[in-house]
């Protein structure tokens, strides 16, 4: 996108994640004044920057750690805080390779349950020196239809230089989130803006600083892969967020400001502060930042390097992870009659009618990382997203959403929604063949929220080619706007075990429901 620069499954389980934020206050934490050094210091390895656990099923899970230099990744599990009859899971050598980052494969594990883990740091030459246990919680998915199941959404992280700010208490719409427990939260993209360096004062249209927390590497644009890491390393400064981690699995996806503002294959940038003008050469070294900070399984070699992906979490969902980024074609006016790669390329395109048509849950969460119909310019001419402004028969991009509608309409695929973020604001929008000039699929509901910490941008137009109709929406009325000015958003869904019917609730920094949406489940379209 064109921007500025600059629910109830118990007392069990709410016990159980109660405790375990109360032990995470106990974390060693990194001081929010600077980075790590990535290299070795004299004592035991430390992790610093606490943990992650990422696309958790029924039965396994990721953990991600990051050391302060060379050591071996040992994971526990438990059923308990108190770590009686743990498991133990010997990860990989963390070093220089991979910035000291590494996950760990947790597979076998009770489906349903609270799992408890902490990662153990040991030195490669000596086992018996580890350093201090980071520990941490998560919840595997269910087996059985009769669990109620919650997650949250959002997106733009650090944008338009509007990072940590200490005297707002960080990030904390990670607080707000946290305190509502969700199974997992999907992260929809722009997780670092990488073109966006974070300067330590920024003054506001009333006189107020803002001030920032930043570092070297976020004090230019990223370019080499250093800086890439360090861009990636910088969110994980915030308190909120670590605590956050140690507490939520993510589903992480990504979008442009992983590399730069609207960035396509095969661009050449114009942007004067770049020395490396090749996109091409920039999302590579972004991609293996992104794949060394996130556990994501497609991501390790065997798997293919693919950010798109199908994350099951038992009967009740799958989520849909789209990669709109890296196989999409040159930004256009968007009025192709034929465009066999549009948005996600030929073969995610397959992939995904593929996988749709398999899945057996009742809900199938379509993680977009850019919006249907609302149109995202990108300068005066071209087009960012899908819509490109024509309300008539699908051209450009739209061709292959159409194909993909059409697909889901004829092969009666039930329960598909579509999760967006990417605008920097949050709405609902309803698309109906009655009010389409393509008729050929069923109604559908796309809901939008964010950011988490970026600048607020006022509202986009419609395309009317799938006919929306915007029920909901809240937008800033001028461009930047700091989260001091305007609120940062979430979305959270919640999914009932027993009707299996799907809540989804427009949430703004603080909490407060802002639209709430029920769907019935069973149903091709919505």
């Amino acid at each position: 996108m064109e921007m500025a620069q600059g629910s109830g499954s118990g007392f069990g389980r709410r016990s159980l994640l109660r405790g375990a934020a109360a032990g995470s206050a106990a974390l060693a934490l990194p001081a929010l004044s600077c980075a790590a050094p990535a290299q070795a210091r004299s004592g035991r390895p430390s992790a610093d920057w606490g943990v992650q656990v990422g696309d958790v099923t029924t039965s396994s899970g990721l953990v991600w750690v990051r050391s302060d230099r060379p050591a071996r990744m040992v994971v526990q599990t438990a059923a308990t805080e108190s770590f009686r009859h743990a498991r133990s899971w010997h990860g990989p050598v963390l070093g220089p390779d991979t910035d000291f980052t590494g996950v760990t494969s947790l597979h076998g594990l009770p489906s349903g349950e609270q799992v408890h883990y902490r990662v153990l740091l040991a030195d490669p030459d000596d086992p018996r020196r580890t350093g201090e246990p980071v520990s941490g919680t998560f919840r595997t998915a269910p087996t059985g239809r009769r669990t109620d199941l919650r997650f949250h959404w959002s997106g733009d992280l650090a944008g338009q230089g509007w990072g940590i700010n200490p005297d707002r208490g960080g990030y904390r719409i990670y607080e707000d989130m946290r305190r509502r427990n969700p199974d997992f939260f999907l992260c929809s993209g722009d997780n670092i803006y990488a073109d966006n360096p974070i300067p330590e004062r920024v003054t506001l249209p009333d006189g107020r600083i803002w001030r920032n927390v930043t570092t070297e590497e976020k004090s230019k644009v990223a370019e080499t892969l250093a800086e890439f890491r360090g861009a990636f390393r910088y969110n994980l400064l915030d308190d909120n967020l670590r605590r956050f981690n140690a507490q939520v699995p993510t589903i992480t996806q990504w979008d442009d400001h992983e590399v730069h503002n609207n960035w396509y294959p095969g661009q050449l940038l114009d942007d004067d502060r770049y020395t490396e003008k090749a996109t091409d050469v920039l999302s590579a070294r972004s991609l293996r930042a992104f794949s060394e900070y996130f556990p994501i399984r497609t991501l390790r070699p065997d798997r293919g390097g693919r950010v798109y992906r199908v994350v099951s979490h038992g009967p009740l969902l799958d989520v849909f992870v789209l990669d709109m980024r890296r196989y999409r074609n040159a930004n256009s006016p968007g009025r192709q009659t034929d465009d066999p790669q549009g948005i996600l390329g030929a073969e995610q395109l397959r992939w995904l009618k593929r996988e749709l048509s398999r899945s057996r849950a009742v809900w199938k969460v379509i993680a977009s990382d850019m919006p249907l119909g609302l149109v995202v310019p990108d300068g005066k001419t071209n087009f960012e997203a899908v819509a490109q402004g024509d309300p008539g028969a699908p051209l450009g991009r739209e061709l292959q959403l159409a194909e993909l509608l059409r697909h889901i309409k004829h092969d009666r695929v039930t329960g598909t929604v579509w999760l967006t973020t990417d605008v920097h604001y949050t709405s609902a929008q309803h698309y109906a063949p009655e009010r389409a000039a393509f008729k050929d699929f069923e109604p559908f509901w796309e809901f939008v929220s964010g950011p988490l910490n970026a600048g607020g941008f006022q509202a986009l137009k419609m395309d009317g080619t799938f006919g929306p109709e915007q029920p909901f929406i809240k937008a800033p009325d001028r461009a930047n706007t700091s989260p001091a000015e305007s609120p940062q958003y979430f979305g959270e869904v919640d999914i009932d075990g027993g009707s299996g019917e799907l809540t989804v609730r427009l949430r703004q920094e603080g909490g407060q429901v802002l639209f709430s949406k029920v769907l019935q489940p069973g149903r091709v379209g919505q």
